[in-house]
């Protein structure tokens, strides 16, 4: 076992102690009380009716974590939290360990949403920005921007989602051709027969991307199995005990590959790989995420819901 696994298990250990958060207190807005982000010190707290939870605790820049879900009565989210910014990789380089690891400042914005940025410095060559906002009690979404101050070639942003339980780990994928032309598209599961670390790429350009060397570079570099091509940015995390399910989503220009070990991996993580184009010094790019948390959700609701969202406008 590699001293990054037994550090990750101990975090988990530690984080499954912890197995539910005290009760938030509301804040009075005229159009959604229940949406909306409560800034407390470095911190903002959320209790939409769903979910509870925080958003940068302790201040550090980490996505949304500890979170509840209500309705099961557990803890869902694991010890990096979810929508959380983790690698910046170009076909040229790393910056930096992990954004985790990047100063940022946060505030609270008009409409109840919450903006991170992290500006550029040494070690990472571009501004950053992330925006949280509930778009329903179980909904919410996530504004990536970046603007760079060199070129970057081939940018990426991996953004990570830890969940606690969420054993079982689906990407939507293209499946095989039908007879009246096109593939059938399904959600196809992670498990260890198909390898430990599974990648899902949008396309011959994405596959390209995950073969240049970026993966390679240290810490922690991965070797990743390549499957099945996306029929969207899609995957899906399901929880046996609860029923309940989380999806994770992002338009097809927005989002070049779905990342997950299997499923009982202790990680229990999806990753969405942003971007992967060049993106020019002084140039503005956007990118979209969703993530619903809901009790029952079927496959066919879940692709209902993509295509929803990625129908939906900047």
């Amino acid at each position: 076992m590699t001293i990054r696994r037994r550090r990750f298990l101990l975090v988990v250990g530690a984080v499954a102690v912890v197995s539910s958060l005290g009760r938030m207190p509301a804040r009075a807005d005229e159009t959604s009380p229940s949406l909306a982000f409560i800034a407390a010190g470095k911190e903002y707290h959320f209790d939409t009716g769903a979910l509870r939870g925080t958003l940068r605790a302790g201040g550090r820049s980490q996505g949304l974590g500890p979170v509840q879900d209500i309705g099961a009565g557990k803890a869902i989210s694991g010890p990096f939290g979810l929508l959380s910014p983790y690698r910046l990789l170009t076909a040229d380089a790393r910056f930096g360990t992990a954004a985790w690891d990047w100063a940022s400042q946060a505030r609270l914005l008009e409409n109840c949403a919450v903006e991170v940025r992290w500006d550029a410095d040494r070690e990472h060559p571009l501004e950053m920005t992330a925006k949280y906002r509930f778009a329903a009690a179980d909904t919410i979404d996530l504004t990536l921007t970046v603007k760079p101050k060199q070129d970057l070639r081939g940018f990426e942003l991996f953004l990570a989602s830890y969940f606690a339980g969420f054993e079982r780990s689906f990407a939507y994928v293209r499946g095989a051709a039908s007879k009246a032309g096109g593939h059938n598209p399904l959600l196809v599961e992670a498990t260890p027969a198909d390898g430990h670390w599974q990648v899902f790429p949008r396309d011959n350009e994405a596959k390209r991307l995950y073969a240049d060397g970026r993966w390679k570079r240290p810490p922690h570099p991965v070797d990743w199995v390549v499957r099945w091509p996306l029929a969207a940015p899609l995957a899906v995390r399901r929880d046996r005990g609860s029923g309940s399910a989380a999806a994770v989503m992002a338009p097809a220009g927005d989002c070049f590959a779905v990342a997950m070990p299997y499923g009982e991996d202790p990680h229990r993580s999806v990753y969405l790989s942003l971007f992967g184009r060049d993106v020019k010094a002084g140039e503005t790019a956007v990118a979209r995420v969703r993530l619903v948390v809901r009790h029952g959700l079927s496959d066919e609701k879940a692709e209902q819901l993509y295509h929803e969202f990625a129908g939906q406008g900047r």
